[in-house]
């Protein structure tokens, strides 16, 4: 029997090793926020959107006419998607305060609004198209500064320059501020304001309890 010739040491030990996976690409984040004023009424969007290092890559901000919250919501949901593929951003999580958006893009309701059917379609087919999508609903303190960028963009529309930070002011100890009733929502062990309040840092509020029962 003819003995086979002797093979190089080390040669073609690795000729059918798989090739090294690349690293997944890191995730970009972006803060989405839409506002109506009158609901419907003047409204606007406004993006903010961090790259893998948790550092701010864009601020986007549009009027987009008269419309409601919902539809402003998926607006800036659509221009976050935008600017991603537009950017060859192939990973991409969306945090937004708006529940239903939220809820609808994963799914969980039924999108039943003409006015938002044809939105939550373009914005599904433009998920589909990235490596990785998430969609997660987080609190309105969460997601600030989107929300003030949606809010520049209507004062700048209706020609109103923006409010510039609360200073913190020194009061006598005998003054008093005129009370104002404000919603709120318990959820988790803390109490979400329902309306937005430019409040000093440090500074102390009387809240009073109601609990409305059930429907």
């Amino acid at each position: 029997m003819p003995r086979r010739p002797p093979t190089p040491r080390g040669k073609g030990l690795f000729a059918d090793a798989p090739a090294e996976p690349k690293p997944a690409a890191a995730a970009h984040r972006a803060n989405i926020d839409g506002g109506s004023r009158g609901n419907p009424g003047p409204a606007a969007y406004g993006v903010v959107i961090r790259d893998g290092r948790g550092e701010i890559v864009a601020k986007l901000k549009k009027y987009i006419g008269r419309m409601t919250n919902n539809v402003a919501e998926y607006y800036g949901l659509i221009a976050a998607m935008d600017y991603a593929q537009s950017h060859s951003i192939r990973v991409l999580h969306i945090e937004s305060d708006s529940e239903l958006l939220v809820k609808q893009m994963r799914g969980q309701y039924k999108v039943k609004s003409e006015d938002l059917r044809p939105l939550f379609e373009r914005a599904k087919k433009m998920s589909q198209a990235f490596d990785s999508f998430r969609i997660e609903h987080v609190y309105r303190e969460q997601n600030r500064e989107a929300d003030a960028l949606a809010n520049e963009a209507l004062d700048e529309t209706e020609g109103r320059a923006p409010s510039p930070p609360a200073a913190k002011k020194t009061e006598p100890s005998d003054s008093k501020l005129e009370p104002r009733r404000i919603q709120a929502r318990f959820r988790g062990g803390v109490l979400y304001l329902l309306e937005d309040v430019e409040l000093p840092d440090g500074m102390v509020v009387d809240v009073s309890i109601h609990v409305r029962p059930k429907p």
